[in-house]
């Protein structure tokens, strides 16, 4: 009965330790296994660079919708009949003022001009002639030669021919301005357009002038808005008026993308609200330097109307937008993507956007490669700034 009991100790231990063994290797080969993919995890998770919400003082901007006009328009005008024989200029291209423009035929204005001035010559002679007459007669009615009559009647020749020579006068100054209009010139220095009619046209301008093409100058254009009484009373008058330094940089923004950033001076104010709309007119002049602005665009202008001292703000390139409207990709404390919808403000140093719902300050958030991340997924967060040179 001993011996049976020595047996069965000793087969129940060498299971034990058999079970053991299995159950040990099982467990450090699931640890193992663990330990891999953590790592095989840790390795696949990308690098993304993300920044922290800022909270700063701003100032605070209203949108106000506006329209372009240029510094100053005019037209180029045809204000004689008959035939186109040039057009010497490129249309959309700078003219200086003077720059001739259009040529036409001249032949018979040059024909009434000579005519105007042996008129005018014919109408001197004339009167030489009758001043000596009235002369004579003038002397020899002291000797009692002729009569008071004839003396009189020689002063209204001479006066007859006096007025001729003003006629003469007029009509060649007449003819010389028409012949000059043969030529037609740049009034003003600026950016011209097409023509309206081309060489060999016959222009009908000696009647009513005809528009050939008109010239902009945009060295500067005027950015034109309206403001309600109480926006003006609220907006500018409680900020010191159009004269205060706030309204020397108005921010204007556009639809297009344009190679610089553009503010307005705001140099205009309508004396008066007009009673039919209840509104005032306001102007900014915005300088174009770089002649990109156009007359007729439009444009947003940004007025100052106060200070947020606690304006939360992310790069605006970091902001995706979707059908639901404008949403951020946040990174929570597990390095976890989160899409997260988002309420925007103004445009703030032309890189930064103000968000006025769905995050909080210090929240970090994705600031490059949206395309390449997705929600929920876990990233390796890179802060800016932290990168090794």
């Amino acid at each position: 009965m001993n011996t049976h009991k020595l047996i069965y100790g000793r087969f129940t231990m060498k299971g034990l330790s058999s079970l053991s063994l299995v159950l040990l290797s099982a467990l450090l080969s699931f640890s193992l296994s663990s330990c891999h993919k953590s790592e095989k995890e840790a390795q696949g998770a990308p690098s993304i660079d993300v920044e922290q919400v800022m909270e700063d003082s701003i100032v605070v901007h209203q949108s106000f919708p506006a329209v372009l006009s240029a510094a100053s328009k005019t037209d180029v005008v045809a204000q004689i009949n008959g035939k186109m024989l040039t057009c010497n200029y490129k249309s959309g291209e700078f003219v200086e003022k003077g720059q001739v423009l259009f040529t036409f035929e001249s032949t018979t204005y040059r024909d009434a001009v000579k005519q105007a001035e042996a008129a005018l010559a014919t109408a001197r002679s004339q009167y030489d002639y009758a001043k000596s007459q009235y002369a004579a007669m003038s002397k020899a009615l002291e000797a009692d030669a002729v009569s008071k009559m004839e003396v009189l009647q020689a002063e209204s020749s001479m006066e007859q021919a006096k007025a001729a020579i003003s006629q003469a006068e007029a009509t060649l100054s007449t003819a010389r301005q028409n012949l000059g209009y043969c030529t037609v010139t740049a009034p003003i220095s600026g950016y011209i357009t097409a023509n309206t009619l081309d060489p060999g046209s016959y222009v009908a301008g000696g009647g009513s002038p005809v528009v050939l093409a008109s010239i902009y100058n945009n060295n500067f254009l005027t950015a034109i808005f309206s403001l309600s009484e109480e926006q003006y009373e609220k907006l500018v008058l409680a900020n010191g008026g159009i004269s205060a330094p706030i309204y020397r940089t108005v921010p204007v923004t556009f639809k297009q993308n344009l190679s610089q950033a553009y503010t307005a001076d705001l140099n205009y104010e309508a004396p008066v609200v007009e009673r039919s709309t209840g509104t005032m007119t306001m102007k900014g002049r915005i300088l174009n330097p770089s002649n990109e602005l156009k007359d007729g665009m439009y444009v947003t202008v940004e007025l100052p109307t106060g200070v947020s001292p606690k304006a939360l703000l992310v790069k605006d390139a970091s902001i995706g937008s979707d059908q639901l409207g404008s949403y951020l990709y946040l990174v929570n404390d597990s390095n976890k993507v989160v899409y997260t919808p988002v309420k925007t403000g103004e445009l703030y140093q032309d890189s930064l956007r103000v968000i006025l719902e769905g995050v909080r300050p210090g929240d970090r958030y994705v600031s490059k490669a949206l395309l390449t991340v997705r929600a929920g997924e876990k990233i390796n967060p890179v802060m800016a700034g932290s990168k090794k040179k």
